[in-house]
């Protein structure tokens, strides 16, 4: 079905899973108040149960392992994983749960759902595109792809860690830019 018109009816309703070795979410965050920096949660599972004559029924369970983290430097990838930021190790799971979907376009939705990193639980909104349908892909799986794209405050979740420019200034900054590319398959 990739080419054809897609829109959220021409998907079957049931479970699908997420194909963790074909998703994952990026962020970016601003560094030293100049620079951005990017990196990635490269293990994401889940359920999206979709409804694709009653999108706004469908709904979305999504777990990311934090201690999957890579910004693409060991050092501040440690870093990362410690109390300073993610604590992966006392909290290894980021969690999101959704609450409400509204379908916006055929092939745009919001996706309302609740967040949970370092055990605090904050609502966030998915501006959620649909990329793609496949009837049967090399594995004789049906597959759908989705991007979804948020921005969090980090100091909403605890992650407040910081230090000071002596020129003035921060080195990290406090709103992060989210990019989920997510692949499923359908399940039988």
């Amino acid at each position: 079905m990739v080419g054809d018109t897609l829109t959220a009816t021409t998907i079957k309703t049931g479970a699908w899973a997420i194909d963790s070795a074909h998703s994952n979410v990026e962020f970016s965050i601003k560094h030293m108040m100049i620079s951005t920096v990017k990196g990635q949660f490269s293990e994401v599972e889940g359920t999206i149960q979709l409804d694709g004559d009653q999108p706004e029924m469908s709904s979305v369970t999504a777990r990311i392992d934090a201690s999957s983290i890579t910004t693409f430097n060991e050092q501040r990838d440690e870093h990362l994983r410690t109390n300073d930021f993610f604590s992966a190790e006392q909290w290894p799971d980021i969690t999101f749960q959704s609450t409400k979907i509204e379908q916006v376009s055929d092939d745009r939705s919001k996706v309302y759902g609740d967040l949970t990193i370092r055990d605090v639980t904050k609502p966030v909104v998915l501006e959620s595109e649909l990329e793609g349908i496949m009837e049967k892909d090399a594995f004789g799986m049906r597959r759908v792809a989705f991007t979804a794209t948020t921005e969090i405050n980090r100091k909403d979740f605890g992650i407040t860690w910081n230090g000071a420019i002596e020129a003035g200034g921060v080195v990290v900054g406090d709103t992060v830019k989210i990019t989920l590319h997510i692949a499923a398959t359908q399940q039988h």
